[in-house]
């Protein structure tokens, strides 16, 4: 298995609109960002690409993925589509890699997008429920913020966790985005702005989820030689999980808590597991990741993490997937601070889901451009102002992406390699 690096990203600014670019000018402007990073990059070099879509409907059209790698300039090169619910963007970030690692390729392409304004809200809410089970759930009224509303109120009835809590999350994430001229909807709200925003679905109010979106991005995934011949500041992925879990909620069985390297069986004797509060996938993309990037400890060894907000709930869940924290003590892992710009893990600083939007297709990989810009230090080029994202000195981050109610799951490790 080679080594593989990513060497250059770009985006386009995510918005709730765009009806002066369709989704093929969407991902040429972030590719066309991506290449002008990497000027010895040609076309020719290029031997491949892969497609991340989620929705065919919101397009209405099929085989989009390959007229955006013709309009791309990379036919009769190959190319494939991932899809793979709201983890289509990580799901093909990891597919990237395969192509690389396995010796196939030396530079791929991994690009995304999503044009979600062509229809009305409600209608996309009634795509993206499609991606539940179409003949028990969706039949009886299930939508997404129903499901996550359900498995937060569990968690609150098992841990404690606390309305304010959630809210903490969104304030979090939408300040960080101030500083991000990518994100849709950056703003400063209190605890207060958030608990006083419409009820969508109790307890979840409207700020406690993200938006839906139009945006591309582009990630440009190279082999070692190939990478530092490209430039001077690669970033090496070192370790790639996923996990999965049964579609409806109500056919996942209890299990013992799969444990990390650092965590003890004693803390969780008496935990059901994973119940409807934690997302089993997650604790196996994580556990698969750690392992080949050999961390044993990720509070200590991750210097951020960027992971899928889509709502308020899913950053506190996910932080004790990551094992950020035992579970349990998600929201107090948000209330002391420790997932801030300044905290022992900042978690999102680029705004996440809830700021920054959710085109689904390209959110993943717009996960991998953050991160990377952050291991280059190079957040200030991208962004301007004042550089007050970028964290100091960074050497290994994480990025996280999720679909459904976390059938489809995947962690990649992000590492400097210069």
């Amino acid at each position: 298995m080679r080594p593989v690096y990513m060497v250059s990203g770009g985006i386009t600014k995510f918005s709730k609109a765009s009806p002066n670019k369709d989704f093929r000018y969407m991902v040429k402007e972030s590719f066309d960002s991506a290449m002008a990073d990497v000027p010895d990059l040609t076309l020719d070099r290029i031997d491949g690409s892969v497609a991340s879509y989620f929705s065919d409907h919101f397009t209405r059209q099929l085989m989009a993925g390959i007229m955006v790698h013709d309009y791309l300039g990379l036919t009769p090169k190959p190319s494939r589509r991932i899809e793979s619910g709201g983890a289509t963007g990580g799901m093909c970030f990891q597919s990237a890699w395969e192509a690389i690692a396995s010796g196939r390729m030396d530079v791929v392409a991994a690009f995304g997008f999503e044009t979600m304004s062509h229809v009305n809200t409600w209608k996309g809410n009634e795509f993206i429920a499609l991606a539940s089970d179409t003949n028990f759930d969706y039949p009886v009224g299930g939508f997404y913020t129903g499901y996550y509303a359900m498995m937060v109120k569990r968690h609150m009835h098992e841990f404690g966790t606390t309305v304010e809590q959630l809210a903490a999350v969104s304030v979090k994430n939408h300040k960080n985005a101030m500083h991000n001229p990518y994100a849709q909807f950056p703003a400063e709200l209190t605890i207060q702005d958030v608990l006083n925003s419409e009820m969508v679905s109790d307890p979840l109010k409207r700020l406690d989820i993200c938006v839906m979106s139009d945006g591309a991005a582009t990630a440009i995934l190279a082999s070692e030689e190939m990478a530092y011949k490209l430039t001077d500041k690669p970033i090496r992925i070192t370790g790639v999980g996923t996990g999965t879990d049964a579609m409806r909620l109500a056919d996942r069985p209890s299990r013992e808590v799969i444990l990390l390297p650092h965590e003890n069986p004693e803390d969780y004797k008496n935990l059901k597991y994973p119940g409807v509060h934690s997302f089993r996938g997650g604790r196996v993309a994580a556990k698969e990741a750690y392992k080949m990037a050999k961390i044993e400890n990720p509070l200590e060894e991750l210097d951020f993490v960027e992971l899928h907000d889509a709502f308020t709930s899913s950053e506190i869940q996910t932080y004790e997937d990551l094992g950020l924290c035992k579970y349990g003590d998600g929201g107090k892992f948000v209330e002391s601070g420790a997932a801030d710009l300044n905290g022992k893990v900042p978690v999102n600083p680029s705004g996440g889901l809830l700021a920054c939007g959710h085109p689904v297709g390209a959110t993943g990989l717009m996960q991998s451009v953050f991160a990377f810009w952050q291991l280059q230090g190079n957040v200030s080029k991208h962004f301007g102002g004042d550089g007050a994202l970028q964290l100091k000195n960074p050497k290994r981050g994480l990025i996280h992406s999720h679909a459904g109610t976390g059938t489809y799951i995947t962690v990649s490790i992000m590492e400097r390699g210069f």
